[in-house]
């Protein structure tokens, strides 16, 4: 039996064909089919279709969640009211005009490398444990690996021991977001730190199965680091460190990310490159459909102003002219 063959309410079989239309088209639609359910669970109760009053309703039972979020929640039902309208014309169309207004995106914190190295530092300083063993060696390795590849949070904490080649020193991210797997050739410094961890393994005589996380701890007989365990250690390295945003809030573990994309802008500008044939590969590399995914990433900081204007300059500073001084005359 087809798992969305379980919605109950009025418009059950229409939310089931919706959703099978979206996984047929390749999309696992997981988080989506969780908020559908949420809703036809509510129409059941109820007894009611999709109305104004019943939407209206279903978004008060979404009143504890942060305004984007239920933006969210709010435009995917509206999708699929669309999708009901091919059959239904009449049927209700949520209006995204009153949905709650779109959050303010968060300024990125781009690391310096001397902050960069700094966090590896402390990472290595870091006391080993009974669920971590190897716990200086794991965030090393993790604060390296956020650094030199950019790599989302999510596709880190997914990352195995088999997914590291070390004969082509590349490493295998798969099924991340957009379902696309991609290889990733590895800088020196990511080989370094990535054979310091297996090493310590060995040393220990800790197991090390390709299916082995590489961010591991050993609790439950082995396993990666949650989000937020992850996260916690992350900043309590970006505190011992001393690295606060201006407004005195600790930076993201997603700034790792806006880092690696700035950097590499900024080291191609340094060595010549020619910056827009280059950023399709920064799009590739970093599992983007597009560069305009990729340009979101890319910060105006400081020393890549500089970079710009010095090769606008270079290039085409002899075609600006001065305007003429007006002697004497005005109005």
């Amino acid at each position: 039996m087809n798992g969305n063959d379980s919605f109950s309410s009025v418009l059950g079989p229409v939310i089931a064909s919706y959703i099978d239309l979206k996984q047929a088209l390749g999309r696992h639609y997981a988080g989506e089919r969780r908020i559908l359910a949420s809703l036809d669970i509510f129409l059941a109760k109820t007894g009611s279709d999709l109305t104004a009053g019943s939407f209206s309703g279903w978004c008060t039972t979404q009143e504890h969640l942060a305004s984007g979020v239920r933006r969210y929640r709010m435009r995917v039902i509206r999708n699929f009211t669309l999708y009901r309208r091919r059959l239904e014309p009449s049927c209700f169309v949520p209006d995204s005009l009153l949905f709650p207004p779109l959050h303010q995106p968060v300024q990125p914190y781009i690391f310096t490398h001397a902050q960069i190295a700094k966090l590896v530092e402390l990472a290595a300083s870091l006391e080993r444990s009974r669920d971590c063993p190897v716990r200086p060696e794991v965030f090393t390795l993790a604060i390296t690996l956020l650094y030199t590849t950019g790599l989302r949070r999510g596709e880190l904490l997914r990352m195995t021991i088999g997914d590291y080649d070390v004969g082509e020193q590349t490493l295998l991210v798969q099924e991340s977001k957009f379902h696309k797997s991609r290889l990733l050739p590895l800088s020196a410094d990511g080989v370094l730190q990535l054979d310091r961890y297996l090493e310590a393994r060995r040393t220990r005589c800790l197991p090390s199965p390709p299916d082995t996380p590489l961010i591991w701890n050993h609790r439950c007989g082995g396993r990666a680091y949650s989000a937020t365990g992850f996260g916690h250690v992350i900043g309590q390295l970006l505190d011992m460190a001393g690295i606060r945003k201006p407004n005195g809030h600790l930076p993201r573990v997603h700034d790792f990310r806006h880092t690696f994309a700035t950097h590499a802008l900024l080291r191609w500008y340094l060595d010549g490159e020619d910056v827009h044939n280059r950023l399709p590969f920064l799009a590739t590399y970093m599992g983007h459909v597009s560069i305009v995914s990729t340009q979101y990433y890319l910060q105006l900081i400081e020393p890549l102003v500089s970079s710009a204007s010095q090769r606008f300059a270079q290039r085409y500073g002899g075609l600006i002219q001065p305007l003429p001084t007006v002697i004497g005359g005005g109005s």
